[in-house]
Protein backbone atom coordinates (compact mmCIF):
# COMPACT_ATOMS: atom_id res chain seq x y z
CA UNK A 1 0.00 0.00 0.00
CA UNK A 2 1.15 3.54 -0.73
CA UNK A 3 1.52 5.95 2.22
CA UNK A 4 -1.51 8.32 2.16
CA UNK A 5 -2.83 11.67 4.01
CA UNK A 6 -5.92 13.42 4.27
CA UNK A 7 -6.06 17.03 2.56
CA UNK A 8 -8.77 19.31 1.50
CA UNK A 9 -9.83 23.07 1.07
CA UNK A 10 -10.98 25.02 4.53
CA UNK A 11 -14.10 26.13 4.03
CA UNK A 12 -13.45 29.86 5.13
CA UNK A 13 -10.89 30.79 2.44
CA UNK A 14 -9.98 27.78 0.66
CA UNK A 15 -6.24 27.41 1.76
CA UNK A 16 -4.93 23.84 0.65
CA UNK A 17 -4.77 21.89 4.30
CA UNK A 18 -4.05 18.53 5.65
CA UNK A 19 -5.26 16.58 9.21
CA UNK A 20 -2.47 16.03 11.51
CA UNK A 21 -2.38 13.43 14.40
CA UNK A 22 -4.57 15.00 16.51
CA UNK A 23 -7.68 15.66 13.71
CA UNK A 24 -7.17 19.24 13.40
CA UNK A 25 -6.54 20.76 10.07
CA UNK A 26 -3.38 22.25 9.13
CA UNK A 27 -1.81 24.05 6.37
CA UNK A 28 1.39 22.10 6.66
CA UNK A 29 1.85 19.38 5.29
CA UNK A 30 4.69 17.70 6.93
CA UNK A 31 2.31 17.86 10.00
CA UNK A 32 -0.22 15.75 8.56
CA UNK A 33 -0.89 12.01 9.68
CA UNK A 34 0.43 9.36 7.13
CA UNK A 35 -1.61 6.81 6.64
CA UNK A 36 0.37 3.18 6.69
CA UNK A 37 -2.24 0.59 5.94
CA UNK A 38 -5.84 0.34 4.62
CA UNK A 39 -7.56 0.34 8.37
CA UNK A 40 -6.02 4.21 8.85
CA UNK A 41 -7.13 5.38 5.07
CA UNK A 42 -10.43 3.89 6.28
CA UNK A 43 -10.54 6.45 9.12
CA UNK A 44 -8.99 9.49 7.01
CA UNK A 45 -12.15 9.08 4.86
CA UNK A 46 -14.64 9.02 7.98
CA UNK A 47 -13.05 11.51 9.35
CA UNK A 48 -13.34 13.62 5.68
CA UNK A 49 -16.94 12.56 5.49
CA UNK A 50 -17.90 14.40 9.04
CA UNK A 51 -15.83 17.52 8.56
CA UNK A 52 -17.04 17.65 4.82
CA UNK A 53 -20.23 17.37 6.59
CA UNK A 54 -19.70 19.81 9.36
CA UNK A 55 -19.26 22.26 6.65
CA UNK A 56 -14.89 22.72 7.75
CA UNK A 57 -13.75 21.55 4.90
CA UNK A 58 -14.33 21.32 1.03
CA UNK A 59 -13.02 19.29 -1.73
CA UNK A 60 -11.82 16.42 0.50
CA UNK A 61 -9.18 13.62 -0.88
CA UNK A 62 -7.12 11.36 0.29
CA UNK A 63 -4.06 11.46 -1.67
CA UNK A 64 -0.84 9.03 -2.33
CA UNK A 65 2.62 10.64 -0.61
CA UNK A 66 6.03 9.36 -0.01
CA UNK A 67 8.58 9.74 2.50
CA UNK A 68 12.35 11.08 1.09
CA UNK A 69 14.64 11.69 3.57
CA UNK A 70 11.71 12.47 6.30
CA UNK A 71 9.96 14.44 4.03
CA UNK A 72 6.42 14.22 3.22
CA UNK A 73 6.15 14.78 -0.65
CA UNK A 74 2.90 14.07 -2.97
CA UNK A 75 2.73 11.82 -6.29
CA UNK A 76 0.40 13.62 -8.34
CA UNK A 77 2.18 17.14 -9.56
CA UNK A 78 -1.30 18.71 -8.50
CA UNK A 79 -1.14 17.99 -4.71
CA UNK A 80 2.50 18.87 -4.37
CA UNK A 81 2.03 22.44 -6.22
CA UNK A 82 -1.35 22.65 -3.47
CA UNK A 83 1.26 21.48 -0.96
CA UNK A 84 3.99 24.28 -1.50
CA UNK A 85 1.56 26.62 -2.30
CA UNK A 86 1.20 28.57 -5.16
CA UNK A 87 3.41 29.10 -8.27
CA UNK A 88 3.26 32.88 -8.18
CA UNK A 89 2.70 35.63 -5.87
CA UNK A 90 -0.68 35.21 -4.48
CA UNK A 91 -1.42 36.77 -1.56
CA UNK A 92 0.58 38.38 1.82
CA UNK A 93 1.68 35.24 3.84
CA UNK A 94 1.62 33.36 1.11
CA UNK A 95 4.81 32.87 -1.25
CA UNK A 96 4.88 31.36 -4.62
CA UNK A 97 6.04 27.64 -4.48
CA UNK A 98 9.45 26.26 -4.44
CA UNK A 99 10.48 25.09 -8.02
CA UNK A 100 12.44 21.87 -6.46
CA UNK A 101 9.65 20.91 -4.21
CA UNK A 102 7.21 20.65 -7.23
CA UNK A 103 9.49 19.49 -10.28
CA UNK A 104 11.35 16.37 -8.26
Amino acid sequence: MTDKVLTANRLTDGIAVWLDASGRWTERLQDALVARHPEAEASLETIGKRDFSDNLVVDVNVIEVEEVAGVIRPLRLRERIRAAGPTMDYAEGYAAADPAFIAA
